[in-house]
């Protein structure tokens, strides 16, 4: 039995306890995971209290991605969301000084770009089955455009 599957609940029954409009946007974001990483593996993180999702890599699984749903929101994010291409600025998380990852989040009404959050998702899978130093060398040779530097 694979660690921590002996009390695993299904992401339904997880997400039953939320607003209708916030389950059906945290099931579009599943169905964009899903499409996007056909080989992942979903589990409820209940003390996290989000939808993670572990990619294969060799023996052993990696975590790259979750939905996470709120009260009045949900958000889709990315474990090493900082090395992903987001040139249009969709992510989220550099205000909050997180190091590593990433989100978007979407409120019932939002429009979302599945197009864009496929490709997030693609990349995503890809860079958590890099190892760190493939990491680190993808990020050396990104050409991040030119820096904005504070008025003075």
């Amino acid at each position: 039995m694979r660690r921590g599957t002996e009390d695993a609940i299904p992401p339904e029954a997880f997400l039953s306890s939320y607003p209708d409009e916030i389950r059906t946007l945290a099931e579009t974001l599943r169905a964009v995971v899903r499409h996007a990483a056909t080989d992942a593996i979903e589990r409820v993180r209940l003390g996290w209290r989000l939808i993670g999702y572990d990619l294969p890599v060799g023996r052993r699984t990696v975590y790259f991605a979750w939905v996470a749903p709120e009260q009045i929101h949900v958000h889709l994010g990315w474990q090493h969301g900082t090395f992903l291409s987001d040139p249009e600025r969709m992510l989220e998380g550099a205000h909050l000084r997180l190091k590593k990852v990433r989100f978007t989040t979407f409120r019932p009404g939002d429009e979302i770009a599945e197009g864009a959050l496929v490709r997030f998702t693609e990349e995503a899978a890809r860079l958590a089955a890099m190892s760190r130093e493939e990491r680190l060398a993808l990020t050396l040779d990104r050409d991040w455009g030119p820096v904005e530097r504070p008025a003075t």
